[in-house]
């Protein structure tokens, strides 16, 4: 289960890109909490420690707003493509007892059988649950299994549910691994033959034609 994190905020009144850069500088990420049909609420965190906490992409936060606590969990971190620092965050408001969809990772259990081979095909999946209990991930056990295992044999946490609208496609695909055929000695000898006679023919052209 996700851990449950205090942070102070601040709402944000100036805007546009120089009031970001100052945000930044000030180590301050820039925002904005939406959900259940209200108006956008705009705010600055505290950079490192919210920098910390959404290593977890679903962590449940308890932002306290001036004296005004809010849960919400991170839907878009917007990160910078050269410097390690973020952007900017788009939260979504959460309520006790809400269920949502959150992307979570898939761990892989056990080996397949023996002389086969695995590949994570989905290293993540949708699941609904409680806001309040996200799990941290799931698991796909294929201890001696020598087919693919489908979403159907994702092994998930009590309360939580699989929202994967496609339930055909492998989850992890297992298969046995082809060996690449050697050149015989029969092969390579007929092509050193073949090499020596073009050799012999283009020696042939040259006399020929120095004539």
């Amino acid at each position: 289960m996700a851990d449950k994190i205090l942070i102070s905020a601040e709402t944000r009144t100036e805007f546009g890109k120089g009031s970001a850069r100052r945000a930044r500088r000030a180590d301050l990420i820039p925002a904005v909490i939406y959900g259940h049909g209200d108006d956008p609420r705009h705010v600055l965190l505290p950079g490192h420690q919210t920098s910390l906490a959404v290593r977890n992409p679903n962590a449940l936060i308890t932002l306290d707003i001036e004296g005004d606590e809010q849960l919400v969990v991170p839907k878009d971190i917007q990160r910078d493509p050269i410097k390690p620092f973020i952007v900017h965050l788009d939260l979504l408001a959460v309520r006790k007892g809400e269920k949502i969809v959150v992307d979570v990772p898939v761990e892989v259990t056990g080996e397949p059988a023996e002389g086969f081979e695995y590949m994570l095909d989905q290293p993540t999946v949708p699941v609904e649950a409680d806001a309040l209990n996200l799990p941290d991930s799931v698991s796909v056990d294929i201890e001696g299994r020598d087919e693919n295992a489908l979403p159907e044999h994702i092994i998930l946490p009590e309360g939580t549910e699989l929202a994967l609208t496609d339930l055909e496609s492998p989850v992890v695909s297992i298969y046995e691994p082809q060996e690449q055929p050697l050149e015989s000695e029969e092969d390579e000898a007929a092509e050193g033959e073949a090499t020596e006679g073009e050799a012999a023919e283009d020696e042939e052209s040259e006399g020929d034609g120095s004539e």
